[in-house]
């Protein structure tokens, strides 16, 4: 396993064949990290379920260069979808649409959708047009970190969960920490109107506003797979908890404004919705490394980015030992 440092056009160029060879690459988006394989190289992608420990069923998003790719992976697209594409992509949006036989079950989980993303981040973009320009039809995707656990935003992050599992030809591409640090936000494009799965920096809001047509927020009873859709999730190893008074030695996060409680330990002081979304996983990686056995947390208010941090934190929670 080889990690690149601020990769050139050469390295990425690279990468792009260690992909197309079958070997797996991680790179930097703008949300977090990746861990990729050519997604119509069934071997090669079962290798992201074993580096993982993903459960086989549970699908992968499939990164893509240009909404002109759209139709090779998908078919019956709504018109909304197109436009939901156009107004956030590049960007943090994952859109779900029926699949065309190209998108094989060994990515879709055996399900007949596919969900597909075009990220926004330099090397990320540069990497898929590399990969295509060599014959690749896209890159399937999940976090580059053990399944279920806090996702990584920075290479650091990657090396440390999964390094030892990647083989002597993969590579992790170091593009920094990344600039949202929240997973994409998922949409449900396969009904009349869209369908909010997993919060994330484009709102509900946006979504209404581009699409002009209401946008529901997943429930219980959606009965499809999709990353992120286990009540448990997004977990450190310390324990979480909402919005609580903190005990002498617990970590706590929280906006710059409230003041750190007598005892506990500071993990990061944010100045907005934005910065606690980034600072999220760093906080909870912080805690694991000072063996912190509980973290308080206390979610912001007064912004549309508060569901999207409110799921992450929630799901962490669940896991609590």
């Amino acid at each position: 396993m080889e990690i690149i440092n601020n990769p050139t056009q050469d390295e990425i160029k690279k990468a792009a064949k260690a992909l197309k060879d079958g070997h797996l690459v991680a790179f930097p988006t703008e949300t977090v990290y990746g861990l990729g394989a050519d997604a119509t190289n069934e071997k090669a992608v079962s290798r992201i379920y074993s580096v993982k420990g993903r459960p086989t069923d549970h699908p992968l998003i499939v990164h893509i260069s240009s909404i002109n790719q759209l139709d090779k992976w998908a078919i019956d697209i709504p018109d909304y979808a197109i436009k939901l594409a156009q107004e956030f992509w590049p960007g943090p949006m994952t859109l779900i649409l029926p699949r065309k036989g190209i998108a094989k079950d060994f990515i879709t989980g055996g399900q007949a959708n596919v969900g597909l993303r075009i990220p926004d981040q330099p090397i990320a973009l540069a990497l898929i047009r590399k990969f295509e320009e060599l014959g690749g039809k896209g890159i399937a995707a999940p976090s580059a970190n053990k399944f279920g656990a806090v996702s990584p935003t920075s290479a650091d992050d990657v090396r440390e969960d999964i390094g030892a599992h990647l083989g002597i030809n993969d590579l992790i591409l170091d593009g920094g920490r990344c600039d949202v640090g929240l997973e994409s936000t998922i949409i449900d494009c396969t009904r009349s109107s869209p369908y909010i799965l997993r919060p994330g920096f484009v709102t509900s809001k946006d979504v209404f506003k581009t699409s002009n047509s209401n946008s529901l927020n997943s429930n219980e009873n959606y009965r499809q797979k999709y990353s992120g859709n286990f009540v448990s999730h997004y977990s450190p190893k310390a324990s979480v908890v909402i919005d609580s008074i903190p005990a002498i030695g617990d970590g706590f996060l929280a906006l710059a404004s409230i003041d750190t409680p007598a005892g506990s330990i500071r993990l990061s002081s944010p100045k907005n919705s934005i910065e606690f979304a980034k600072v999220l996983y760093k906080a909870f990686r912080v805690a694991d490394k000072l063996k912190i056995k509980r973290v308080n947390v206390i979610l912001p208010t007064g912004s549309q980015l508060i569901d999207a941090i409110e799921d992450r934190v929630r799901k962490a929670s669940t896991l609590s030992k």
